[in-house]
């Protein structure tokens, strides 16, 4: 299959895997800290990912391994950690929606750091998406006057690091195996986490704490599909279509989000499907190229 389909194959099924793992980490966060679930889905993942990847590291030269770990700290490690603080205020739909400044970020850094030359077309699907994403804040903040929205910050910081991931990936990365970069990623992070989890008290708690064993369960299913499997398809996404294209699934994610978010009982307004609508339709701006320069 050519890459000009494969790209949207990809696109599907990471905004359907990344947009339920919102509602999982709200669930998770019923029966562990914060530190805790982010911890976790790093050591989980590197266990998923260990068995069927280490062979792969062997496709990674000497002059690979430092893009490998400012991808890994930047896209694999920070971010866990600083979504589940922040879900611990905001709604899961509203971590999602936040998540879509990603596709920003990746624009803006990409022109900063990496030369990248970004279309009036794809400039405007960015700014139209984002636009759809604030008005999808703004509404969901009408509903829930009550949560801290300084908590958005830490998912800022987020996309501003999956931003420069992306890019990183793109220059630096483009010719490596997929699997071979996200578990050299965990390769670096796994022993920080463990000794980050083991400072929470994690291991010494639950084998009596029926709400955490339950909470891990989440992470785990989180950890296998919005992780490991997840990591795997974005880089190959990111070496098959542009930077801006791959951090598009960010767009389609909230409308996700929403779903499970209406499904365990949230409530959605009009102004939130608009937003939807909207953020589509950037999604539509930033992936519509001329057929001879489509990638």
């Amino acid at each position: 299959m050519d890459n000009a389909k494969l790209k949207w194959i990809y696109l599907l099924i990471l905004s359907l895997i990344w947009g339920s793992s919102f509602i999982l980490i709200k669930h998770s966060l019923e029966g562990l800290t914060p530190t805790q679930v982010g911890a976790l889905r790093i050591v989980i993942t590197a266990l998923f990912l260990f068995p069927v990847g280490l062979k792969s590291l062997k496709k990674l030269k000497r002059e690979h391994w430092k893009w490998v770990l400012w991808t890994g700290l930047l896209g694999s490690f920070f971010p866990p950690f600083l979504f589940a603080i922040a879900q611990t205020e905001l709604d899961s739909s509203i971590a999602s929606m936040l998540n879509s400044l990603t596709p920003l970020n990746t624009v803006v850094f990409g022109i900063l750091f990496f030369g990248v030359l970004v279309t009036k077309r794809q400039a405007l699907g960015v700014f139209v998406g984002l636009i759809g994403a604030l008005l999808l804040i703004t509404a969901g903040a009408d509903f829930n006057p009550d949560q801290n929205y300084w908590m958005s910050i830490l998912i800022i910081i987020s996309t501003i690091g999956y931003g420069l991931n992306v890019n990183m990936i793109k220059r630096y990365l483009n010719d490596v195996d997929a699997l071979a970069i996200a578990t050299g990623n965990f390769i670096i992070i796994v022993i920080p986490a463990v000794i980050i989890l083991a400072w929470t008290g994690f291991f010494s708690t639950i084998g009596n704490d029926l709400k955490m064993q339950e909470a891990l369960l989440y992470v785990c299913v989180l950890s296998l599909f919005g992780t490991a499997i997840a990591k795997v398809l974005f880089n190959r996404l990111v070496q098959v279509a542009s930077p801006v294209f791959a951090s598009s699934v960010t767009y389609t994610m909230p409308v996700i989000a929403i779903f499970w978010g209406l499904f365990f009982g949230e409530r959605l307004s009009m102004y939130q499907i608009l937003g939807g609508i909207i953020i589509l339709f950037g999604v539509y701006l930033v992936n519509k190229r001329a057929k001879k320069t489509a990638v």
